[in-house]
Parts: structure tokens; C-alpha cells; sequence
């Protein structure tokens, strides 16, 4: 493998546009962006970026990496997470997270395929806990499973308004969420609280209840879901004129959209119309998750699975469909949820940050070609580096 690698003449998106530039990786970093850079090895691969896009991988906040489901029984549990089930897609990084079952999916078993994905290339954080409270653990609480595990930046996702849910009272929510915001702090961690949020009437009146009743901003909460109505849209922009941040689910399926889910790309474009500022606001796959199918009598009548790739598609969708500005919906996959979670060297193309990039074709913005820490996972828009089993 060639140890440097020289982008030429490549249109930059940091997700700001920086303009036509040479790019240089050396090892799993950017360390050199100029208009015209000079270097001559046997080593240097130079790849051609005319008519292209250089733009950040993207970062994925919720997948189920060791699948998720469940609902329907045993046979319902979904897949796992491969490689270039993310890679395909421009995702370079992602969050890992229990979901409903915490019983048959656990957080060793999450820690041990966080750790295998990025053998294979990817960079992978988890999340301890789940839908319930109070929550699962590794070491025996919050705190010190995000202070002692490197891997955990942060605790969810912790489920309200849904009747999966473990009805959480505010005052159960303040415990866990401080637990996360101490261990943070200790770690040098986000010490986020991913939270899922259900159907119920009741949407965030509990994050309110917990932020009016203590000492922890709203910033520490992160819902996701918001999305599934407009009503629920609505409740998400109120969230983030107190300093929160919502996050859009880009796998669907007709029948959510029927009964009145907003695509994540519509949604995006609706908020930065409503003039929401994009660092507020993030997109995400929940990759291999359940999306169950029910026929008109409310059976359930098959299962589709949530799929990582649709994270690019809803990317694509707010741009050229919802005619959302190019940099700030690409802010929403990127730089926004990169600044969430407290990882600064991800989601941008700057000099010492990770060189997760993806080469785009500057009218399509079909995927030429995706880097993960400086390793070529796609060429020429197929995976060139696959996982262990695939």
C-alpha cells in the first residue's frame, strides 16, 4: 500500500467550500491542502479530482451494528452490520447502540463488533445502555463505563414517549444524564444521551421537564426520530431554541411515509427554512433496525431492515430534491454530528484531522470513490475493501 496519496484539483467541501484544491494524505491523516502542491516519490498514488467533490466521510450517530429488531420474536432479530454496508455509502464513522433488546443483545457483545469494524477499517464508538432504565451496564454505572471504556462516548438509546419504553420519570432521566455529563467531563468525552423518541403525545415534555427541573442544558440530550410526524418536527425545532439538537432518521419505508413520517432530506430543508441552524441539527441511518410491515388490519406482515447506505441517499435527497444549500445539508451528516459527539478530528477536511473522505462526482454527487483513515474502501464507486466474512 502506498503510504501517501495526492488529490489534484478537487472542488473541497470541509463541509464549507474551500474552493479548488490539492489535498495530501499521509498515513490515516489529511497534512497537507494548498492550490498547488509539489511532491515527487515512488510512493505518491496522484488521483485526478477534476469535476469531483473532495467532502468529509460521513458520520453515522445510530446504527445496530449487532442488529436490532426483535419485536415480532426470535425470528425477527435483524442482521448485523458489515463493512461496506457503511463504506458503500461514503460512512466512515459510526455510533453503535442496543436498541428494544438488551436481553439477547448486549454490550460486550456491541464492544466486541465495534472492535471488529474497525480491524476492518471503519472508526467505531458505542454507546453503553439502552432503551430502558435503569440501564444496562458494563463496569456497574454510567460513569465509569464512559470514564474506563474508550469506546463509550455517551449513554442511549434511552427511550421515552413509546410504549417500549421503561417510562422513565424526569428525576430517573436527570440521574443518567448527569452520570453521562460527570463521565464525560472526566473522560474528555461528548457524555451524551441519545434518546429515542416514540410516538406518544407526549414527545419531549419529559427532555423539558429534566432541563427546567435541574442544572443539565439541553445540549445534553440528543433525540432522535424526530422526523416521524409533523407534529413531532415542530415539538424538535421548539427543543432547539433552548440550545438542543435533533436528529432525522433516513431509513423509511412506504408505509411510514404513508402514515405520515417526513423523509429525513424533507425534513432537513424544512428546518434550515424555519431557520434552524445547522449545527443543530443531524441526520443518521439507525442502520439494521426493524422496520416492520403491517397490512390494513395491523398484522405484521414482513420486516425490512434499516439500511446504513440511506444515509448518503437522504444527503443527496435534501440537495437536489428539497434544494437545500449544498454545504449546510452536508454540515448535517458531517461536521454536525462529528461536534455532537465530540469528535473533533472527524467530519472535516482540515490539516490533522482523519482522512475520512469521500470523492464525489460534482454534478450526480454519485460516490467515486470513499477513504477511511487514509485507506481506499471504494474505487470507482464499488467496495474495494470488504469485511472478514462478506
Amino acid at each position: 500500500m502506498n503510504s501517501l496519496t495526492l488529490i489534484r484539483n478537487i472542488r473541497v467541501l470541509s463541509p464549507e467550500d474551500k474552493g479548488t484544491l490539492d489535498v495530501l494524505i499521509a498515513g490515516d491523516k489529511v497534512v497537507a491542502m494548498d492550490s498547488h502542491l509539489t511532491l515527487e516519490s515512488e510512493l505518491v498514488t496522484e488521483v485526478d479530482g477534476s469535476n469531483k467533490l473532495l467532502m468529509p466521510g460521513l458520520v453515522d450517530s445510530l446504527v445496530h451494528i449487532t442488529g436490532g429488531g426483535g419485536e415480532g420474536g426470535f425470528h425477527t432479530r435483524t442482521p448485523q452490520m458489515s463493512l461496506t454496508d457503511a463504506t458503500r455509502g461514503g460512512v466512515t464513522t459510526v455510533i453503535g447502540a442496543l436498541g428494544t433488546d438488551a436481553t439477547t443483545r448486549t454490550l460486550p457483545d456491541l464492544l466486541a463488533k465495534a472492535r471488529g469494524l474497525e480491524t476492518e477499517g471503519l472508526s467505531v464508538y458505542c454507546y453503553t445502555g439502552s432503551y430502558q432504565l435503569p440501564p444496562r451496564t458494563i463496569t456497574g454505572n454510567v460513569t465509569d463505563d464512559i470514564v474506563l471504556i474508550d469506546k463509550f462516548i455517551g449513554i442511549g438509546e434511552v427511550a421515552i414517549a413509546d410504549h417500549r419504553s421503561s417510562q422513565p420519570t424526569a428525576r430517573e432521566l436527570m440521574q443518567i444524564a448527569s452520570d453521562a455529563r460527570v463521565g464525560g467531563m472526566l473522560s474528555g468525552k461528548a457524555g451524551i444521551v441519545s434518546i429515542h423518541v416514540g410516538d406518544s403525545p407526549s414527545q419531549l415534555r419529559l427532555l423539558h421537564e429534566v432541563v427546567e427541573q435541574s442544572d443539565l442544558p439541553a445540549s445534553q440530550f440528543y433525540p432522535t426520530h424526530m422526523n416521524r410526524n409533523q407534529s413531532l418536527l415542530d415539538a424538535g425545532i421548539a427543543w432547539t431554541r433552548v440550545g438542543g439538537r435533533i436528529d432525522f432518521t433516513s431509513s423509511t419505508n412506504a408505509q411510514f411515509i404513508y402514515e405520515g413520517e417526513i423523509p429525513a432530506a424533507e425534513a432537513v430543508a424544512y428546518c434550515l427554512q424555519q431557520g434552524v441552524d445547522a449545527a443543530h441539527l443531524t441526520i443518521s441511518s439507525d442502520g439494521n433496525a426493524s422496520l416492520p410491515v403491517f397490512d390494513n388490519q395491523g398484522r405484521l406482515v414482513g420486516l425490512e431492515v434499516g439500511q446504513v447506505e440511506s444515509l448518503y441517499g437522504a444527503f443527496c435527497d435534501a440537495v437536489k430534491k428539497y434544494q437545500a444549500p449544498l454545504e449546510k445539508a452536508l454540515a448535517t451528516v458531517t461536521r454536525s454530528p462529528a461536534e455532537i459527539l465530540g469528535l473533533a478530528h472527524k467530519g472535516r477536511v482540515e490539516i490533522g484531522c482523519d482522512a475520512d473522505l469521500i470523492i464525489a462526482d460534482a454534478d450526480s454527487l454519485a460516490i467515486d470513490a470513499v477513504y477511511a483513515k487514509g485507506r481506499l474502501m471504494v474505487t470507482k464507486g464499488q467496495p474495494c475493501v470488504k469485511g472478514t466474512f462478506e
